[in-house]
């Protein structure tokens, strides 16, 4: 029995992450043709040991090299890391607040509280993200508001720019920030900053000295499950950002589904995903010291 709980997290990362990342590597190793599929496969395995050893010896990264040479593509990879990482300070600023409140508040109030924040979940998150549209509009409703209570004389063209991505990332996944810190906020033993007010501390001192330091895994958490989202989002800035929004996973769908170059798009994922992997690694990293430090 232990040996087929061991087993089995081994075959699920094997089947649905080794074998389609195996599959998306061979194709970005492929060269681009006019059928269907759209390329032309270097490695064909009915061939045998023979097909296999003329693939290794005939490898081609021209895609890859072909990657460095378009500034396009490297552009959006950077742009999306830069995204990705103001969403991720800016969903900490407005999530660390939240997530501090619902841990203060009563103890009654506290499933209302974490069912409110649960609730857009309910809601498709193409809906969601649509839904913004109508609000930053110029004629949408966050308009219609500043200019009725007079903060605004003109529209405020906030639709189709960095700052309307910003916003629809920042609503989507703050959820993802909020429950980490608010489960390390809640394990929060009170009389720790209680002992800090009695030793002369005062309540903002033991919030910086006590409370962030305490709730300093559930930040990390929150912000590596924002972060590693956010660098491929696709649909949040397609609709909020326009054309001027240039994000790889929004370059990833255009090189599969406008383009139907498989082997580029492959190649970009593949990248992608190398550069997720670090981030990956770090938070499993430091989930395991996590919970090391709670045994």
């Amino acid at each position: 029995m232990k040996r087929l709980f061991t087993v089995i997290p081994y075959a699920w990362l094997i089947v649905l992450f080794l074998v389609p990342f195996a599959i998306v590597f061979k194709i970005s190793l492929s060269d681009y043709a006019v059928s269907i599929p759209p390329y032309a496969p270097t490695l064909d395995i009915a061939g045998g040991w023979q097909a296999v050893k003329d693939f290794l010896g005939e490898l081609d990264f021209e895609n890859y090299v072909f990657l460095t040479e378009d500034a396009l593509y490297w552009k959006a990879y950077l742009s999306s890391l830069k995204i990705a990482a103001i969403s991720t300070v800016l969903t900490l600023l407005v999530g660390y607040p939240i997530a501090y409140g619902m841990a203060r508040a009563p103890e009654a109030w506290r499933p209302t509280l974490m069912m409110l924040v649960i609730l857009p979940f309910w809601t498709s998150f193409l809906i969601r993200v649509y839904a913004w549209i109508g609000i930053l509009a110029t004629e949408g409703l966050l308009n219609q508001f500043l200019l009725w209570i007079g903060i605004i004389d003109a529209p405020l063209g906030l639709l189709n720019t960095p700052t309307a991505v910003y916003i629809g990332i920042v609503y989507t996944y703050l959820p993802f920030m909020i429950l980490p810190i608010y489960a390390a906020l809640d394990r929060l033993d009170p009389s720790l900053l209680e002992a800090a007010e009695d030793l002369g501390c005062s309540r903002t001192t033991a919030f910086w000295t006590v409370t962030v330091p305490l709730s300093r895994p559930g930040v990390i958490a929150g912000c590596f499950l924002v972060f590693i989202p956010a660098v491929g989002e696709v649909v949040i800035p397609s609709l909020l950002g326009g054309s001027d929004t240039l994000m790889i996973g929004k370059i990833l769908w255009e090189e599969f589904f406008s383009n139907r170059d498989w082997p580029v798009a492959s190649a970009v994922a593949t990248i992608l995903l190398l550069i997720l992997v670090v981030p990956i690694v770090l938070f499993q990293r430091q989930q395991q010291a996590a919970r090391e430090a709670e045994q």
